[in-house]
């Protein structure tokens, strides 16, 4: 017989072993609560993008949650390097990962309390390659976005600014908007009506030349969607955090979505109705994808378009 395929590593609890060995307990609080907590970076060329900011942002996450992962955050630093140069032999040519740290409270305590775990927590930390083939069409096309009937969890409720393994809410908003267009981009509405988020991606609308994206206090507020706004600030396009309502974002001159993936993509319809003229990338959203190449050295929008072809 062949010898089996190189494969990915990942480290757990300790351990940096093969994935097929990765085994979680069926009843890990991540799994039946949704009782975890992760963040994830991307690479260019195989070097993490801010996986620092990332990961304060993960363990700001845990303090709300009031997870105890047992690792400082340079040890986590270290450990999500590591595994991604045990992983970066297996990328294919003009493929990078996501690099993602995930940590539930751990198992539950078999004839305890709901709210009590036992063993401490489960740390995992992985490297998975981005969906470029499958993702690739949005920066020809442009992003097909539908604002499902599904509202976003209010803020008094759960914090968005943690992010949590429970994405229910994300997942059936974005299920039902791909009923309506199997390509759309979901992003939810708010109580009253306002643009909120996607599945890990923030969303920018431009104006007469200025740039808004929903309130930080209402959205994970993204690393990706702080790096636009760093840029925007150093090239002089001014921006502001703003209520942002359905009928303002249809009625704008651009729009784009932001995650680490994507880093930034045009939008080109907002249910159905086209913004703008109709040109994606819009010239301030053209003007911001171009300062990103520069911050990441990396152009991450020929990656993409590459896949194409291929």
């Amino acid at each position: 017989m062949p010898p089996a395929p190189p494969e990915r590593v990942a480290y757990h609890n300790g351990e940096i072993k093969p994935e097929s060995q990765v085994v979680v307990s069926f009843r890990d609080r991540g799994f039946k609560y949704g009782d975890a907590v992760f963040d994830a970076t991307r690479t260019f060329g195989g070097r993490p993008f801010r996986l620092e900011a990332h990961v304060e942002r993960l363990y700001r996450s845990l303090r709300y949650v009031r997870i105890d992962p047992g690792i400082p955050p340079d040890e986590m630093i270290r450990i999500s390097k590591t595994v991604l140069e045990r992983n970066l032999p297996l990328l294919a040519p003009g493929e990078d990962y996501w690099v993602s740290q995930r940590i539930s409270r751990g198992v539950d305590a078999v004839g305890g309390e709901l709210w009590q775990s036992a063993g401490g927590p489960t740390v995992i930390v992985e490297c998975t390659p981005l969906p470029l083939r499958a993702r690739a069409r949005l920066f020809r096309d442009g992003i097909d976005v539908i604002t499902p009937s599904v509202r976003r969890v209010p803020p008094e409720c759960l914090s968005p600014n943690a992010k949590t393994h429970n994405y229910l809410n994300l997942v059936l908003g974005d299920l039902e908007a791909r009923a309506h267009d199997a390509n759309a981009w979901a992003v939810l509405l708010d109580g009253a009506g306002n643009l909120t988020e996607g599945i890990g991606s923030n969303v920018f609308i431009v104006e007469r030349g200025r740039l808004f994206t929903p309130r930080a206090a209402n959205v994970l507020a993204g690393v990706s969607r702080q790096t636009v706004l760093d840029l925007a600030a150093r090239l002089g396009i001014p921006a502001a955090e703003e209520d942002i309502s359905l009928y303002r974002a249809v009625n704008a001159d651009e729009a784009f979505i932001t995650s680490t993936s994507l880093c930034l993509c045009g939008v080109r319809t907002i249910n159905h109705v086209t913004i703008g003229d109709g040109r994606v990338p819009g010239p301030i959203t053209r003007r911001l994808t171009d300062a990103y190449r520069e911050e990441v050295d990396y152009d991450f929008v020929d990656q993409y378009l590459k896949h194409l072809e291929s």
